[in-house]
């Protein structure tokens, strides 16, 4: 073989291996960022442009397209729209909320918490509840109040267990997770401060008790994932440390006991020292699956814990989490993913995993 034609075959077989797109994440080094206050709008804009259905008002489930995300999740991506609100005050944003809750009402059976079609695990209602308090508080919109408490009396009415404690997670009554007592908990000191009905405080103090004892490792701020017969389901997830956090803090600002206080930060510790990994970043969650909106989550009661009582000493590991994933961010989309140490992989990503780093920039104050 004459040697040009050596070289002419080397060529073409390195264009060929360069041309081939991967779909392989990429584990990078980004350049240090530290993210801004445009950077939170435009990570919030761009969430939209990829996940948000206009005509559906609702949130697609991936990149493609083709189905509206699971009913759970619909509710918190409506706090992510309501938390851009607060930061920028921007009408257009306001306007966003208002349309989510009409995409809920049009697809989930005008919220008819009795319908038992749509309605099938009691913590998907509670993500509702929460958030509905929540726009209630914002706008001051009556009809947001009256189905979040009739959201809430119907999960306590047929969730809590008179007789043992706590709530049970599903209508089979098979388990009592974290995902229902803790939101429940949330949920009720919500109304509490909306109302002033000392019946909701009452009934989030029954239930955090439960609890606490029942799911919850209090030497060291770790909360189980379930109790199913007695017995504590130890996995470790980040809306459960979260809503640990944002139960315990409610209650501090309503009682000033500083019990509450002590738990919470015993939870962000667990989660910041046991949970992440050497550099402190958090865990990669949600493997296809709805787990990666998991964060978002954690994101409102760690910065509620952060910002409502002076707890100043998160902030570094908060801000760093935001700037590893914006830094990771896809270079020609701008969407985040789940894993903050890669770069977000090309192709079909979902709207779980894309949603927790957005989250994080609309609570998060960056850096001055």
């Amino acid at each position: 073989m004459k040697p040009i034609n050596l070289f002419l075959l080397l060529s073409i077989a390195l264009l060929t291996a360069c041309s081939k797109k991967s779909n392989t994440p990429v584990v990078t080094t980004p350049k240090p960022v530290a993210f801004t206050a445009q950077d939170a709008t435009a990570a919030f804009n761009t969430f939209n442009t990829y996940f948000y259905s206009p005509v559906d008002k609702l949130y697609y489930n991936t990149t493609e397209k083709k189905a509206i995300g699971s009913i759970w999740t619909q509710a918190i991506f409506w706090d992510l729209a309501m938390d851009a609100y607060r930061r920028t005050n921007d009408a257009a944003y306001l306007q966003l909320v208002k349309d989510i809750y009409q995409g809920g009402f049009n697809r989930y059976s005008q919220y008819d918490w009795e319908n038992k079609t749509t309605w099938f695990i009691y913590d998907d209602i509670m993500w509702w509840v929460i958030s509905l308090a929540r726009a209630s508080e914002m706008t001051g919109n009556s009809d947001y109040l009256t189905l979040s408490q009739s959201g809430f009396q119907r999960v306590w009415r047929d969730a809590y267990d008179a007789v043992k404690g706590g709530m049970w997670w599903d209508f089979n009554k098979t388990g009592k997770n974290a995902c229902i007592n803790f939101p429940t908990v949330i949920a009720a000191m919500q109304l509490y401060k909306l109302t002033n009905d000392a019946a909701y405080l009452d009934k989030a103090k029954t239930i955090y008790d439960w609890s606490v004892i029942n799911l919850v490792n209090t030497a060291n701020g770790r909360v189980a994932d379930n109790n199913i017969n007695g017995n504590k389901g130890w996995s470790d997830y980040t809306y459960n440390q979260g809503t640990y956090i944002g139960a315990s803090v409610l209650l501090y600002k309503a009682l000033n006991n500083n019990v509450y206080l002590n738990n919470a930060k015993l939870a962000a510790d667990y989660t910041q020292k046991t949970m992440c990994d050497v550099n402190s970043i958090l865990p990669a969650e949600g493997d296809w699956n709805e787990q990666g909106v998991l964060k978002a989550i954690f994101a409102r009661y760690i910065m509620m814990l952060i910002k409502d009582t002076d707890q100043s000493q998160y902030l570094a590991w908060i801000r760093k989490n935001i700037n590893k994933a914006w830094g990771n961010r896809d270079p020609g989309r701008g969407l985040m993913y789940r894993n903050y140490n890669i770069t977000c992989p090309p192709g079909t990503i979902q709207s779980y995993e894309a949603s927790s780093a957005v989250a994080f920039m609309q609570l998060c104050p960056p850096e001055q």
